[in-house]
């Protein structure tokens, strides 16, 4: 899970957790928006300012009851400490201190439970009056949009004519920040629910959200870029994107302080997702038998599990090490803010947002039904995949500047799922985390395990790729259906060679016959679609013909709407899709289809 530092060249830069690989090819593009933020109130926090900090000043989380922490407080001041931030709400204190007997000291505390340094480098004097990031100037004469791979492979492409989402629907981008003036996020941009969580506190200047490198703004552009004719669509263009920059400026890390005030901020501020590309530094495993890296854990999952409660989803990346997460062994590359140490970890270690309870975690895929090279996998760990690009079939998004570019990495791939997610919210604006959770797993396209002994489980869960693809177009197909009479299923009927299958659906509640203009979807998984011949059957056995494809016809799938005079057969009753494979060696299944009268 190699990190990306904006001291490495575009041209070859690895990007933050999800971009490990990530190649960065920037492209021309235009596009301003007039500076604009509400100012909302930050947590509680003690006033700070550049003469406070000394060298050796260390951060600490300082974990106690929920509720009032003034006492706990207190004994932060009296044991040679500042309270940098405190988050009453969940009990968790961020405190400073140079002194380096000050954790065990607290940890002898009365309602202390836990005390843990966040890392192992000083804090920079940064973090006492932070400068903003850069405004950068943007690009003229952006290119026209262009229909990419990873939005074709999710079905996104469809999506966007049924829902494009909802513009009450609020995405955190919990990244290195994101360039709202861009020509293709500023039309979706909410600047009032933006802030910098750098250093663990907010920070609700203007501007103080904005990309201090890349990686954060690809991502918003894979989740929301406008369908405005430029450069790229996002999965959802029509969903609104807030940045919480909780990168720290020069190193690029996400210490755990400001994952918790990301989070924090999420639940206060009516997020229904947050998308996670990184690992909370500078631990790529945190282990609960080590008193610093446990009260990580612990002051991580008490935000995320308030950020849950109210009403946001965490989607997360999987990570880039190729390593598989439910067989730990070793880790190399921690801590990352100092000199890494080899280490060996078990699965009681955890890679921290994307294992925690109740988060989404994402796996990488490249262009098509494969795994990504770099993509971190594990059977049981792994609850979703898509497209993150591999070599060079990159994935293209937005850059700053009003720019576009490619990287590859689970940093991509997670993106797409939360954009999926949000139109699940779209969709459905009463779905809990836990429903749309539940939903993703649901609607994804189930892809079987490769030849490879290090994919393990079946094909509706496996190590690679968890539950399947995530599907963009039964996101918003499944949860509002046309007008007219709409009926679906999703049951998977497997397609053998030189077989004959029928998926029945039943209609009731139609008054009268079918209409002269019976829309029929249909979305079959085969591997050569010119084995197939697609009928559609009555429920008193007259058989339409939909589509007898021809022998040499070597594509992938059929994800078709075909339209039938049916204005002979009475509506209610049981309908088939009938699926006929006329060859041998290529299989599949039905996945699903439906009727609209």
């Amino acid at each position: 899970m190699s990190r990306w530092h904006p001291a490495r060249s575009l041209t070859a830069a690895a990007a933050v957790l999800g971009s490990t690989l990530a190649l960065v090819t920037p492209a021309a593009a235009l596009g301003s928006a007039p500076d604009a933020a509400t100012p909302v109130p930050a947590p509680a926090v003690a006033p700070a300012s550049a003469a406070a900090w000394v060298a050796g000043t260390r951060a600490h989380l300082v974990i106690t009851s929920p509720g009032d922490t003034s006492a706990v407080r207190a004994a932060v001041t009296a044991n040679g400490g500042s309270v940098f931030a405190a988050y009453d709400a969940i009990g968790v204190i961020v405190a400073h201190s140079a002194s380096a007997g000050f954790a065990s000291a607290m940890r002898g505390v009365s309602g202390v439970q836990q005390v843990g340094a966040t890392r192992t480098s000083d804090v920079p004097a940064d973090a006492y009056d932070p400068a903003l990031p850069a405004n950068p100037p943007q690009a003229s004469n952006p290119p026209a949009e262009s229909l990419r791979w990873d939005m074709t492979q999710i079905n996104a492409d469809k999506a966007w004519a049924v829902n494009p989402g909802s513009a009450t629907v609020k995405v955190g981008v919990l990244d290195t920040g994101v360039d709202d003036r861009h020509q293709d996020i500023a039309p979706n941009f909410n600047a009032a629910d933006s802030a910098s969580c750098a250093y663990g506190k907010a920070d609700t200047r203007a501007g103080a959200w904005r990309d201090v490198g890349t990686h954060g703004t690809h991502v918003a552009g894979t989740i929301a870029a406008a369908k405005n004719g430029k450069g790229v669509v996002g999965v959802a263009p029509g969903v609104k994107i807030s940045s919480v920059r909780i990168a720290e400026p020069g190193s690029s890390l996400f210490f755990a302080e400001n994952t918790i005030c990301g989070f924090m901020w999420a639940g206060d501020h009516g997020f229904k997702v947050t998308n996670n590309s990184y690992y909370t530094d500078p631990w790529q495993f945190n282990c609960p038998d080590n008193a610093d890296q446990a009260a990580i854990i612990e002051g991580v999952r008490r935000a995320q599990e308030y950020a849950e409660r109210r009403g946001s989803l965490q989607v997360a990346a999987a990570g880039n090490s190729n390593l598989d997460l439910a067989n730990k062994t070793v880790d190399t590359e921690s801590p990352n803010d100092s000199t890494p140490v080899r280490r060996p970890i078990t699965n009681a270690c955890l890679d921290i947002p994307t294992e925690l309870p109740g988060v989404v975690t994402v796996a990488a895929m490249g262009k098509g039904n494969v795994k990504a090279s770099y993509s971190n996998y594990g059977n049981g760990v792994v609850d979703i995949a898509a497209p993150g690009g591999d070599g060079a079939s990159g994935v293209y998004s937005t850059l700053p500047g009003g720019k576009y570019g490619n990287m590859n990495g689970t940093s991509m791939a997670s993106p797409h799922v939360a954009g999926v997610a949000a139109l699940m919210a779209s969709a459905d604006p009463t779905a809990t985390p836990a429903d749309i959770r539940s939903r993703l797993g649901v609607q994804a396209v189930d892809v079987a395990c490769p030849a490879d002994s290090r994919c393990t489980g079946t094909t509706a869960r496996n190590g690679f790729f968890g539950e399947g693809q995530t599907d963009a177009l039964k996101a918003v197909g499944g949860t509002t259906p046309p007008p007219g009479g709409y009926f679906e299923t999703t049951t998977d009927v497997t397609i053998a060679d030189n077989a004959t299958v029928d998926s029945p659906i039943t209609v009731s509640g139609v008054t009268g016959n079918a209409p002269a203009a019976l829309k029929v979807g249909v979305d079959i998984a085969h591997t050569y679609r010119g084995d197939l011949v697609v009928s559609l059957v009555a429920p008193d056995g007259t058989v339409y013909p939909l589509e007898d494809f021809a022998d040499n016809d070597g594509t992938d799938n059929v994800r078709k709407a075909y339209t039938v005079d049916a204005s002979a057969e009475v509506a209610n009753g049981t309908w088939k899709l009938r699926v006929r494979d006329i060859a041998r060696q290529d299989t599949g299944k039905i996945d699903a289809w439906n009727l609209t009268f």
